[in-house]
């Protein structure tokens, strides 16, 4: 059994705006193992990337601030750590894909002297000894001339070209965790495909962990090892990919499959979870779904479920079964 690289305990990241209090990641706990691929579930706004900013220790303060909890990196608590530690620490032992690699990508700095940087910087390599290694990076992500690739600008490549070079920058100095913040996102289905197969082939490669955020269930289905369904700032249900889409417990994450298209089964309408992600300013100690979900009871408006494991480690934050799992 792999030990854990990364452990979330009882993580809380906060916003503070001029409305109230967006309690954007609340109470959040679960582990990446080494090697492992865990696929982070939900809707836009759920927490998904700003727990992903919190292990980078990447929050914007103001308004943003870490409010509590604990998030061990390879036996070290992130947030303990200085600011000094902190810069050695991302982009080395930890790389990150951002949603949209035009914004990530700097201008006016050609595609080379960004490959380059980091491993100038982490790896002390020379100019030269930098220049070889990022060619030899452009080469490993699939991207053919990389010498003339070196010296082009991002506006002048594709969007999958740019992702691609947004991966190689975060495996330039060989990560132990690789986060990917929504990879696929704007590109075509094919570039997609070639991306996540990209992703794979590195992954197993490398034996990296990696930390995959998405909202699409067929790149879960087809490269997670471990899903954590997340809603309004709350893991809501975790488990082993087979399992959570083989039996899965809460409304929400049945709602998220059932509203998947089916080849070959004609559906008259698509299905969709009624009502909307409540607003997450001032919510308080309630089931945060229960204005959506058909199940509701009394207790789901006037308690936080808290996440609770069968006797196979599937988790769940559900009324429906409670007495039933061991907390």
């Amino acid at each position: 059994m792999a030990k854990n690289l990364v452990e979330f305990r009882n993580l809380k990241t906060f916003f503070y705006t001029e409305e109230g209090v967006v309690k954007a990641v609340n109470d959040v706990s679960f582990s990446i193992r080494e090697g492992e691929t865990v696929c982070i579930v939900g809707e836009s706004g759920c927490g998904k990337s700003v727990t992903a900013l919190s292990l980078m220790r990447l929050i914007q303060s103001p308004p943003g601030k870490i409010e509590g909890g604990e998030i061990i990196f390879d036996g070290r608590d992130i947030l303990k750590l200085s600011e000094a530690e902190m810069r050695r620490i991302r982009g080395n032992e930890i790389g990150m894909i951002f949603q949209e690699p035009m914004t990530s990508l700097n201008p006016v700095l050609t595609i080379g002297e960004q490959i380059m940087e980091p491993l100038m910087v982490h790896k002390l390599m020379t100019k030269k000894e930098a220049w070889n290694k990022a060619i030899e990076l452009i080469k490993q992500v699939g991207i053919p001339r990389a010498e003339q690739i070196m010296t082009s600008y991002p506006h002048e490549l594709s969007g999958g070209m740019r992702q691609r070079i947004m991966i190689a920058i975060a495996l330039s100095c060989d990560p132990k965790l690789l986060i990917a913040d929504e990879p696929t996102t704007a590109l075509d289905v094919t570039i997609q495909a070639q991306i996540l197969d990209l992703l794979r082939k590195i992954k197993q490669e490398r034996n990296m962990a990696l930390m995959l955020i998405t909202h699409d269930l067929g790149i879960v289905a087809e490269i997670a090892d471990y899903v954590v369904v997340m809603y309004a700032g709350k893991v809501i249900e975790e488990a082993p990919v087979r399992e959570l889409f083989k039996n899965p417990k809460h409304p929400y994450t049945r709602g998220l499959l059932k509203a998947k298209p089916i080849i070959g089964q004609r559906q008259e309408r698509l299905y969709t979870i009624p009502g909307q992600v409540p607003n997450p300013i001032g919510l308080g100690d309630y089931c945060y779904f229960s204005d959506r979900c058909e199940y509701a009871m009394d207790i789901c408006r006037q308690k936080i479920p808290q996440l609770a494991a069968d006797e196979n480690g599937h988790k769940v934050a559900c009324w429906l079964y409670e007495g039933e799992w061991k907390k």
